[in-house]
Parts: structure tokens; C-alpha cells; sequence
């Protein structure tokens, strides 16, 4: 299907979706209220969960990204899928979820992610690895895992 829109974070935590017309990537990436700019085709299960990992990580309030994340089934049944695509373990050390990256030596010396979903542990993982949020073009949670 191809891009089918974009989703952006708002400086106040809104995860606002906005459909791919003529110049509303460009809007969004002018606007000093946008944070950060996500694409989306809605057949990418990629995209799907880049948008809810990076905007959890980049400060989208916790209840919109959950919302999206039960839209597009990025749950723990799936995150498996989206964990092998990026070349990431994620597993549990008990009764928390984990992510890390494949070269993982142990806590002290490797980063990882600990939440209560395996979303969650991707999030953190994100954010020890240094994600920032950007309008294009830049680092993504992919790109610090090595994917």
C-alpha cells in the first residue's frame, strides 16, 4: 500500500495522526510545536511498532501509545516478530519483561530494557540507548540497535 500518512508527537505528549497529503510532512517538520515525526503505511508492522517504541520514548503520553498499540495488535505475542526483525532478545527475568541487544554481556556492562510488557522493555532499552525523537532523517531505535 505505500505510505499512508504520518504521526507526530506534540510538545504536550499528543500522538496526533495526520493523512499523507501534499505538504503535510513538510508542515509538521516546520512546526515548532512537533517534537518528532513518524511515517506510516498501515500494512508495515515495522512502522507500527516504531511509532509506538519511539513515541513512548520520546514522552507521547502512556495511554495513546497503548491505544495504538492494541489498534495495531503490537503486543507480546507479537513483539517476538518485531524483536527478531531488529536483532534483538527479548525475554523475562521475573515478572519483568526484557529487551536487550544480540551482544549482550550482562547488566553492568550492557544495556536493558525492563517493563512490565515487552513494548515497555523496548521503550527503555530505546531510551538507555540515547533515542531522540526527530522530524526526519534521524537516529532511529533500529539504527542504536544495530538493525
Amino acid at each position: 500500500m505505500g505510505l499512508t500518512g504520518w504521526y507526530y508527537l506534540h510538545e504536550n505528549g499528543s500522538m496526533i495522526y495526520k493523512r499523507d497529503l501534499p505538504g503535510t510532512a513538510a508542515d509538521i517538520r516546520e512546526s515548532p510545536f512537533a517534537k518528532g515525526l513518524w511515517s506510516l503505511d498501515v500494512e508495515s508492522r515495522a512502522d507500527a511498532w516504531k511509532i509506538c517504541v519511539e513515541g513512548l520514548a520520546a514522552g507521547a503520553r502512556p495511554e495513546r501509545i497503548k491505544e495504538l498499540a492494541n489498534k495495531w495488535q503490537c503486543d507480546d505475542e507479537d513483539a517476538e516478530s518485531y524483536a527478531g526483525y531488529l536483532g534483538i532478545i527479548i525475554g523475562q527475568d521475573g515478572n519483568q519483561k526484557t529487551a536487550h541487544k544480540a551482544d549482550f554481556i550482562d547488566l553492568q556492562n550492557s544495556p536493558c530494557g525492563f517493563g512490565d510488557t515487552y513494548l515497555d522493555a523496548m521503550t527503555d532499552l530505546a531510551k538507555q540507548l540515547g533515542y531522540k525523537p526527530s522530524k526526519m532523517w534521524g537516529t532511529s531505535f533500529a539504527d542504536l540497535v544495530g538493525a
